[in-house]
């Protein structure tokens, strides 16, 4: 409220000075009209400097919050298209689990009230965590191995699944939900498009306050482009919004084998 006031008190101010300098330089000029006294051209001069310094300033006012609002305006177009990019993470795992739970539950399973709890503990971070600008570095590594023991309990064949882990400051931060992306593209397009012998690997190091996730799997081609997939476009809008210049992502594939290589600078 306060603020409110002080701009409407700077408005009326201005509106005023400019007011009391138009009428001193219409009054001045016309004293200079009838006298030759240099008294009055000083006056007339005053009166000038006063009007156009008054002007100027409003100008200069305008234009600053004319460019404040546009700037805001695009945080909140920014902020708006991040939420929206987050809430993109692929429902596909989601509903698969709930069909596995379903399946256990017939059975009678001991994994059940396990799988219920770590699909819990999914949830609950991609909800509230998701919403984070920033998270310590040991929350999405917790985060990541809940998501990848559902998968090892959710297949039924073969399927080699390592994770390894090589971090030196866990307490580091960085934004929310970007790993995951790659490891769901690694699961849905790698080991469910294989009937036997498929693998995936994880690699997440840290070396300075550089943080790299490397994934590796092999799966069997199809007809589409893997590299231009949805999620990874959200991954690569979500890192350009979010680590400007300060990111790396290289995604390679031959006949067999799919890899995705992610560096942050989180300094």
């Amino acid at each position: 409220m306060f603020s409110r006031n002080q701009k409407n008190f700077s408005k009326i101010l201005a509106t005023l000075l400019l007011i009391v300098a138009s009428i001193g330089m219409v009054y001045y000029k016309q004293e200079i009209e009838k006298s030759s006294e240099a008294v009055y051209e000083t006056y007339f001069l005053i009166f000038q400097v006063l009007f156009f310094s008054v002007l100027g300033y409003s100008a200069i006012s305008w234009f600053y919050k004319l460019i404040r609002n546009y700037r805001l305006l695009k945080n909140e177009k920014t902020e708006a298209e991040l939420s929206l990019l987050k809430s993109k993470i692929d429902p596909h795992f989601f509903f698969n689990t709930l069909n596995n739970l379903y399946g256990l539950a017939m059975t009678k399973s001991d994994k059940t009230p396990e799988v219920i709890l770590k699909l819990s503990e999914i949830m609950r971070y991609t909800i509230y965590e998701g919403e984070k600008n920033l998270t310590p570095l040991k929350n999405e590594i917790s985060y990541l191995e809940e998501y990848i023991d559902i998968q090892k309990i959710r297949y039924q064949k073969n399927v080699d699944i390592e994770f390894l882990k090589d971090v030196q400051d866990d307490s580091q931060l960085v934004a929310p939900l970007l790993f995951i992306m790659l490891v769901e593209n690694a699961f849905k397009h790698g080991i469910e498009s294989l009937a036997k012998n498929a693998f995936v690997r994880f690699h997440l190091f840290q070396e300075g306050h550089t943080v790299t996730f490397e994934v590796e799997n092999n799966y069997e081609r199809k007809i589409e482009n893997k590299l231009n997939g949805m999620g990874l476009m959200n991954l690569k809008k979500r890192l350009q919004y979010l680590y400007p210049n300060r990111h790396s992502l290289d995604l390679t594939e031959n006949a067999t084998t799919y890899r995705a290589k992610m560096s942050l600078s989180i300094k």
